[in-house]
């Protein structure tokens, strides 16, 4: 890992500080601080860095579930301390979640990027035609579904998670307000799956990323960047008041449409990468 040139990381860790102040903004602007924004702005600096192609996507995925980590477990810890949290729906959804990353990990390991590019795109998609369409009387019940559902429900959080790079607090998210739960209370539940699911998906990606390590940026760990985990996240974190300030000037539904669109430019983008 050290045997890199020193300009070589220097210009990575410049172009991983430039693209944390992005992040930052976008995050405060849209209230959304995932690998939805941390991807497609970590695959065009893998690009310009001229990351192989073919490792490029996995790189990106494995590095923002790092980065991820501690902002879930923050949230988790917050969201706890204020009894929001559904303590039944976290344990059911666990273990089935930790499978699905186990076996999305496994994939990165020898899966062409073009399957993790679609999961993306799939993934955006759903997520942008709920900001641009989707509407608060959208729901499929009162009451949760039973424990089997449920757990049908983690492990496909858990599997989207390891092959789109987010923690799944979108879809998550999604299931507990169309079944009738509140918004604190889905987000505080989400962050609760999402603590096992990052350090799962951080370790799986490692793993998955050991046997590529020639093809891969200075100080990586498997498909993960230090220097993107050590320095996205703490920029990020600073500049995202420069987003929030912004997004109070502006209306709530104008921001759900600003994210969608964003989302919409980053799937056309995957798409046009596979053509």
């Amino acid at each position: 890992m050290l045997g890199h040139p020193i300009g070589e990381i220097v210009l990575l860790a410049l172009w991983i500080a430039g693209a944390g102040i992005l992040v930052g903004v976008l995050a405060g602007l849209f209230g959304i601080g995932g690998g939805a924004i941390i991807v497609p702005v970590l695959y065009e600096v893998f690009r310009t860095l001229d990351v192989p192609e073919d490792v490029r996507m996995q790189m990106c995925i494995g590095t923002s579930l790092a980065i991820i980590v501690p902002t879930t477990v923050r949230s988790f810890v917050a969201h706890k301390k204020r009894s929001a949290v559904i303590p039944e729906v976290v344990r059911i959804w666990t273990l089935p979640a930790i499978v699905g990353v186990a076996i999305g990990s496994a994939t990165a390991a020898f899966a062409p990027a073009a399957v993790f590019k679609v999961a993306f795109v799939v993934f955006a998609t759903f997520i942008s035609a709920k900001m641009l369409y989707g509407s608060e009387r959208w729901n499929l019940g009162t009451e949760l579904p039973g424990r089997a559902l449920l757990a049908f429900f983690g492990f496909v959080m858990g599997l989207f998670s390891a092959l789109v790079g987010v923690s799944a607090g979108a879809v998550s998210n999604a299931v507990l307000t169309l079944y009738g739960r509140t918004i604190q209370q889905a987000v505080a539940t989400s962050a609760g799956v999402g603590v096992p699911i990052t350090i799962a998906g951080t370790i799986g990606y490692m793993l998955a990323g050991l046997p590529h390590q020639a093809q891969l940026p200075p100080l990586s760990i498997g498909f993960v960047s230090l220097i993107g985990l050590v320095l996205m996240a703490p920029v990020s974190s600073l500049t995202a008041s420069y987003g929030v300030r912004l997004a109070h000037w502006l209306p709530r539904r104008k921001l759900e449409i600003g994210f969608g669109i964003f989302l919409m430019f980053a799937s056309l983008r995957f798409l046009v990468s596979l053509l």
